[in-house]
């Protein structure tokens, strides 16, 4: 049996962002026990042109619904780039992971051949369905997940490689 489109995103982003609101978790933690203003660690960047923790979030969070939705053919749910705080970073993780609950394996029926177009820095870029998932899609949200558990172990929260594995 080969890997459906859906088997390859939904349950990834599912996953990750369940361990990113772990993360998130350890990290308010650390804050509150070492007795740290909380924006210390949200606005912390690895580099001054990267995006802060609260960044790494949202983008990770635009990444599983907007690739989701492109390769559905469904409208995707939009959410402001309002969040300051450890728990409205949490209701966004909710809110993505409710909206990718409701997309079902049949809606990507076909996915794989479907063109996707998007604007990259003003250029357009054209995908089929799997090569936009696979080489676009899963980096990019895996690119801000793994740099969210960057800054977090950069900045002193006390977590390791299996924390982000999720064992």
């Amino acid at each position: 049996m080969s890997l459906t489109m859906y088997q390859a995103s939904i349950p990834v982003f599912t996953r990750a962002l369940n361990i990113l609101s772990t993360l998130l978790n350890k990290a308010a933690a650390h804050t509150e026990e070492n007795k740290l203003d909380p924006e210390t660690l949200l606005n912390a960047r690895l580099y001054d042109d990267m995006y802060s923790l609260i960044g790494q979030v949202q983008r990770a969070s635009d990444a599983a619904k907007l690739g989701s939705s492109r390769l559905t053919a469904i409208q995707p749910p939009s959410f402001a780039d309002e969040e300051t705080t450890f728990p409205q970073l949490q209701e966004r993780i909710t809110k993505t992971i409710a909206f990718l609950d409701t997309v079902k394996p049949e809606q990507f029926d076909g996915s794989e051949e479907r063109e996707i177009v998007i604007k990259l820095r003003g250029q357009e870029a054209k995908f089929t369905g799997q090569a936009y998932l696979l080489t676009f899609v899963l980096p990019n949200f895996l690119f801000h997940v793994t740099t969210a558990y960057d800054i977090l172990r950069h900045k002193g929260v006390k977590i390791g490689k299996m924390d982000y594995l999720g064992f």
